[in-house]
């Protein structure tokens, strides 16, 4: 009896030994596996995905060189078709220095800010704009990035207008005059800006038709509107 209970306690021992012989070498294999992977991602940490906000904010800096968009260019300045235009005609002055808004003008800027109106007005008054009224100027607080003149006939009969935010953009104060622009510099060394709560109301403002005065409920209503100016102007 003896002898067999020995003989038992002996096989036992060596199963015993043998599992936690075999637990200690898959411990083992797995802290090796963990510490590769964790080398790893050390070493190839993970790229973050560019915000797609923050890509399409950018998007001027490469409409610049799209030969498509651009109808000229000289030193300081280039001009382009804007991509998604708000009017039947619709061009950006921008210029080659790196200006991020309004907010970084100040009287150093004073003779690129004329340059870049007055190759506004020279476009302006090609053949192909006969008997169009342009408006020039910049928006308080833009969308994009890098300082930009927006030179835009004032019909605003264009597809791309969908929201009361695109119209009001352009005739409310959010719209900055170029030339009171060029005067606010003059006589303060800075630029005329609007906080951003500000901006949100000028935005969010009733439509209202800037040529007549008169509120309109919606944008398709508004868009009508318009076109009926327009057809009046062309009689």
């Amino acid at each position: 009896m003896n002898f067999l209970n020995s003989r038992v306690s002996k096989s036992v021992c060596q199963r015993c030994t043998t599992f936690f012989t075999s637990l200690s070498t898959f411990t083992t294999l797995m802290s090796l596996t963990f510490k590769r992977k964790n080398d790893e991602e050390a070493s190839n940490p993970p790229k973050k995905p560019a915000s797609a906000s923050s890509h399409w904010a950018n998007g001027l800096l490469g409409a610049m060189n799209d030969p498509n968009l651009r109808i000229y260019t000289d030193s300081q300045v280039v001009v382009i078709k804007d991509k998604y235009p708000k009017a039947r005609f619709h061009y950006l002055v921008l210029p080659k220095e790196s200006i991020s808004s309004l907010k970084a003008i100040n009287r150093d800027h004073l003779d690129l800010l004329e340059h870049i109106h007055h190759v506004a007005c020279d476009i302006a008054q090609q053949e192909e704009h006969k008997n169009i009224t342009f408006k020039m100027g910049y928006h308080a607080e833009p969308s994009m990035n890098h300082l930009h003149l927006h030179l835009i006939s004032d019909d605003f009969c264009s597809e791309c207008l969908k929201t009361k935010k695109h119209y009001n953009s352009f005739t409310t104060d959010h719209f900055v005059d170029s030339l009171k622009l060029i005067e606010s510099v003059k006589k303060t060394g800075k630029a005329i800006t609007v906080s951003h709560a500000e901006a949100e109301k000028l935005l969010k403002k009733s439509l209202v038709c800037f040529k007549c005065g008169e509120e309109i409920s919606n944008m398709p209503k508004l868009k009508q509107h318009l076109a009926r100016h327009a057809s009046r102007a062309d009689d």
